[in-house]
């Protein structure tokens, strides 16, 4: 009996999921306008997958190429934005899932753009997607070159622009969080770009042979994330921000910035530590 209603419990969960994704798949090769988030901050990704430019005068940092098949997206943007692609520089990442980082060998061969990774996903991107959790041969894509590899706390910089990088796992083993500073009306903000948070249809949080840690790093993600300092929110889906939505109060309002949402980022974080925990609990009981 336990094994049915685990096994019936499974298939809910991917049949849930195979709808989730099909509903999701279609954002993710959407166009959406580029837009300001701050001074020398734009999002540039595509409806559902989230990318973004910060210019410099010694050239650009992108965060998350997306899918290869999206890169163009990626480049009609920063061109309609009046920047150059050809000026990335470096070359970031949230996490080492192909719908943000497929397209890194690509973006590196039409600029040239140094690419730098949290280590636990450096290998990942350098295989081309092998050594992920929950990796099959259906999931791989171009390897990349690593230039940097990178640990928690570590420093990008480029021209004026400085990025923090925070290792917030679980999601991934080196999933990602951007921190950095950025002016706005003339005031300095602190903006968090969050990797991931979410628990994923089909992971496996308790007695995790592949990924022993994914729980406790979950927990230590949580803990990291509570604690940062957030006025401008984003994330490595815009959904994540509600960000059509802020994107049309923009527009309405251009005087305003709705992406300064501290009190959004601290709701978000505590959603998904709650969703965390009840997966916890549930697999817990299934034992």
């Amino acid at each position: 009996m336990k094994f049915a209603s685990s096994f019936l419990a499974f298939l809910w969960v991917t049949v849930a999921a195979t709808t989730l994704h099909a509903q999701i798949d279609r954002d993710w090769d959407e166009p959406f306008p580029p837009h300001r988030i701050a001074d020398h901050l734009y999002y540039v990704g595509s409806k559902g997958l989230a990318s973004y430019l910060v210019t410099t005068t010694k050239g650009h940092i992108l965060i998350n190429s997306s899918f290869e098949r999206t890169v163009p997206i990626i480049r009609t943007n920063i061109e309609a934005l009046g920047f150059k692609f050809t000026d990335i520089k470096i070359l970031l990442t949230s996490h080492a899932h192909s719908d943000h980082a497929s397209g890194h060998a690509l973006v590196k061969a039409l600029t040239g753009a140094r690419v730098e990774v949290m280590g636990g996903d450096a290998k990942v991107i350098a295989s081309g997607g092998q050594g992920q959790y929950l990796y099959t041969e259906g999931d791989a894509w171009k390897p990349c070159v690593v230039d940097r590899v990178l640990k928690d706390g570590d420093i990008v910089t480029l021209g004026e622009a400085r990025l923090t990088a925070r290792l917030t796992p679980g999601h991934t083993r080196g999933c990602t969080t951007w921190i950095m500073q950025a002016t706005d009306a003339g005031k300095s903000r602190n903006v968090v770009i969050i990797g991931s948070p979410n628990v994923n249809p089909g992971y496996v949080l308790v007695n995790n042979r592949d990924y022993p840690t994914i729980a406790d790093d979950y927990v230590k993600t949580f803990k990291l994330l509570k604690a940062l300092p957030c006025d401008i929110f984003l994330g490595a889906h815009g959904s994540y921000y509600g960000m059509e939505a802020k994107y049309e109060r923009l527009q309405k309002n251009p005087k305003t910035n709705p992406f300064v949402d501290p009190a959004g980022y601290r709701a978000y974080v505590e959603d998904r530590f709650q969703a965390f925990q009840e997966v916890v609990r549930k697999q817990k009981r299934n034992e």
